[in-house]
C-alpha cells in the first residue's frame, strides 16, 4: 500500500510578507520562528530570497500568476482582436451586398 500524499499548503501573501518580517525583525531563530508557524525553515529563506529578488508587488503573485507586463500585453491583444473582428463583420456584410447588387 501507498502512503497517503501531502496536500501541499499554500499560504497567502500577507502570511509570507509577514513571516519574511519576522525573520529579519524578529530576535528569535529562524527555526523557532518556522516551528511557531507550522512550516519549514529552509521555507522562510525561499521566500526572504523571492522578496529581495523581486520586490513586494510581484513576489508571491500566486500559482500559475503571469508577471504584470504580460497580463498587460494579453488585455491589449484581447481588445485588439474583439476591433479586427468586428472590422472583418463589417467588410463581409459589405462584400455580401455589393455582390448582390452588382447583377
Amino acid at each position: 500500500m501507498q502512503k497517503p500524499r501531502k496536500r501541499r499548503k499554500r499560504f497567502t501573501k500577507e502570511f509570507k510578507l509577514e513571516a519574511v518580517r519576522l525573520l529579519e525583525q524578529d530576535e528569535r531563530s529562524a527555526t523557532q520562528i518556522a516551528i511557531d508557524l507550522g512550516i519549514e525553515r529552509g521555507q522562510l529563506y525561499k521566500w526572504q530570497r523571492a522578496l529581495r529578488a523581486k520586490g513586494t508587488e510581484a513576489a508571491f503573485r500566486g500559482p500559475g500568476a503571469l508577471p504584470l507586463s504580460e497580463r498587460s500585453e494579453i488585455e491589449r491583444l484581447k481588445r485588439e482582436l474583439e476591433q479586427v473582428k468586428e472590422e472583418r463583420d463589417i467588410l463581409k456584410k459589405a462584400a455580401a451586398y455589393f455582390a448582390k447588387h452588382q447583377s
